[in-house]
């Protein structure tokens, strides 16, 4: 059926395409219509919030200190949870609760069986030493059976002279513990490092190095199987070889001195850009979803170019020139992005703080060491005496290369879904089925003139709605997923008052499309002992998400000098400068910064 379908005459091929392209550009029409809404209703909260899951009335009486809670239905306390302390300008007291039998349960938060409060309870102290007026401090958490757990929640209460106790939406007394926390200058505030610095040569080898580990990331070996292929086939003369490798690594180079150019051009006007910053735009990211896709389907045979237009394009980076390694290297950088190497945070960070030609020599560098092993490579002759000799096995290669370019879609169609939502990834789908279309119709060569200008204006039409669905991508935000319920959303006003408090913090920078950051959450923040243990030393938990551009997250990269993710800094009990976590992370490494904390 098959056969006879593409033997059919070129009138009914015509007819066929065009029924298809009605009913595309009916579904996009419909879709318009609609403001791209595919039946996606926001994610409406049905939780209550803190203050209404849990309210606390607190009397001071002749011998007691009373806390009376009222907690609404289907939500709980934990009673291990529950802390008080009395306080004025010269003292600081923490009270021991007596509390009323809780229910027993297993607590899949903190995964062991605790003592909990349903719909009401009582706990009581004797009265501080300190006397009225003073004020008073009292720490809680709770959850809701449905699976929301609350972060830490603090309430402060005045008690005056005549023993009245006043609910006050914040702290109005500074304790001498308070006041004697250190703060560190914010963002806005700090001068840049000055550019005059002496520059370390060391650097420049760091930059080397980091750029030779960003080949063994997962983010640029969809790219390298390309080249593999390329080397596989052995289709390059010994003589001519080399000259790959060095256009391979002239594309690396020359990327990452246009990112540098760019990023040092928005910070000279006062923009904080840093590295990986092109994947915070949806529109950026879906490029590369179709550049991977057609690229991923090509290399299974699934359109045959000839010299078309479309055939220029795909063969930027699959043909055997020294244009498609140029390119190659191009493709390499580019999804580089998403990764940082060690070494690399340090020398991208002093490369910011020197003049412009230093910091373009450091990005330069790190290019480098990115594209040398290929270049090593080229230069290898031993090389092809290891390779089979030319095949048909060279297909099943190029097949099996192709499934690291579609899972590399897959990857960035999540990414594109936690920033712009299901809708924004459905209007990504319906882009690719568009892209798909246009592709398809380029395989037909109709003779009749009128028929081959009607082919090319669906082909036109169809790339229109690409870049259509692409580009409206910004008009949607997706909704809080539930991914780091146990940490608090990091802002430099909530951090600025954990620290005027003395209290220790924890700071975990993070993107969706940064591969090192998930594989740190991965392997030191997915047990439960590192939450537990974070709780058990009352360290707050700060989490700040770059996947889209956030001013504040970029103003804290340059207070620490660093222009890009993964950035983890312990900042101590009492005060004091942050500690700066490696960007690759063990669980013993975060457990250990914790504990110095807090010493």
């Amino acid at each position: 059926m098959t056969r006879y379908f593409f033997k059919a005459s070129a009138a009914t091929q015509f007819s066929l395409r065009y029924f298809l392209s009605l009913s595309l550009l009916f579904v996009a029409f419909q879709a318009y219509g609609d403001t791209y809404n595919f039946g996606a209703s926001s994610n409406n909260d049905d939780f209550l919030s803190v203050d209404q899951a849990y309210q606390a009335n607190v009397e001071l009486h002749n011998n007691s200190l009373e806390t009376d809670w009222t907690i609404a239905p289907g939500y709980y306390l934990y009673q291990h949870r529950f802390k008080m302390e009395a306080y004025n300008t010269e003292q600081r007291e923490e009270l021991e609760l007596q509390f009323a039998p809780g229910l027993r349960k297993y607590d899949d938060y903190y995964q062991k069986e605790l003592e909990v409060y349903y719909d009401n309870t009582t706990f009581k102290s004797a009265p501080p030493s300190i006397k009225p007026p003073y004020e008073l401090l009292l720490v809680s958490q709770g959850c809701a059976d449905a699976g929301l757990c609350y972060p830490p929640r603090k309430q402060y209460f005045q008690v005056d002279t005549d023993g009245i106790v006043v609910e006050t939406p914040e702290s109005t007394i500074e304790s001498s513990a308070s006041t004697a926390v250190t703060q560190k200058p914010s963002a806005q505030e700090q001068t840049p490092a000055s550019p005059s610095q002496p520059f370390n040569p060391l650097i420049l080898l760091g930059a080397l190095l980091g750029g030779l580990i960003l080949n063994l990331m997962p983010c640029v070996f969809p790219v390298l199987s390309l080249k593999a292929l390329s080397f596989a086939s052995n289709n390059h003369q010994d003589g001519k070889q080399h000259l790959h490798g060095w256009a391979y690594t002239l594309g690396v180079v020359i990327s990452f001195l246009i990112a540098a150019s760019i990023i040092l051009v928005a910070r000279h006007t006062g923009e904080a850009l840093g590295w990986g910053f092109q994947l915070q735009q949806p529109l950026f990211v879906v490029i590369l979803v179709y550049l991977f896709l057609v690229m991923g389907l090509s290399l299974f045979g699934a359109f045959h170019f000839g010299t078309s237009l479309m055939g220029a394009g795909q063969g930027l980076t699959t043909g055997d020139g020294l244009g498609a390694s140029f390119f190659t290297g191009v493709l390499a950088a580019v999804v580089a992005s998403p990764c940082t190497a060690p070494f690399m945070a340090t020398a991208l960070g002093v490369a910011l703080t020197q003049p412009a030609p230093l910091a373009l020599l450091v990005f330069a560098c790190l290019g480098f060491g990115m594209a040398l092993p290929f270049l090593a490579l080229s230069y290898s002759p031993a090389l092809a005496r290891y390779l089979p000799s030319p095949g048909p096995w060279m297909d099943v290669l190029k097949q099996v290369l192709a499934f690291p370019l579609l899972a590399t879609c897959v990857w960035l169609l999540w990414v594109l879904g936690n920033q712009s939502g299901v809708t924004g990834t459905a209007m990504a789908l319906l882009g690719a089925l568009f892209l798909y279309f246009a592709l398809w119709l380029t395989q037909f060569e109709p003779r009749s003139t009128i028929l081959r200008w009607i082919n090319r204006g669906l082909v036109l039409v169809s790339l229109l709605a690409v870049a259509h669905f692409s580009w409206h991508l910004t008009d949607y935000k997706a909704t809080s997923s539930g991914t780091y319920d146990k940490w608090q959303t990091f802002s430099m006003e909530r951090l600025n008052e954990l620290r005027e408090q003395g209290e220790p913090v924890f700071v975990n920078l993070t993107a969706d499309w940064c591969i090192t950051c998930k594989v740190n959450e991965r392997v030191a923040f997915s047990s439960q002992d590192f939450f537990n243990h974070a709780l058990d030393k009352d360290v707050n938990l700060l989490i700040g998400d770059w996947t889209n551009a956030n001013p504040e997250i970029e103003a804290l990269l340059a207070e620490f000098n660093r222009s890009g993710i993964p950035l983890y800094l312990m900042f101590p009990a009492g005060g004091g400068d942050a500690e700066i976590l490696p960007q690759l992370l063990t669980p013993k490494a975060v457990i250990n910064a914790i504990d110095r904390a807090v010493e």
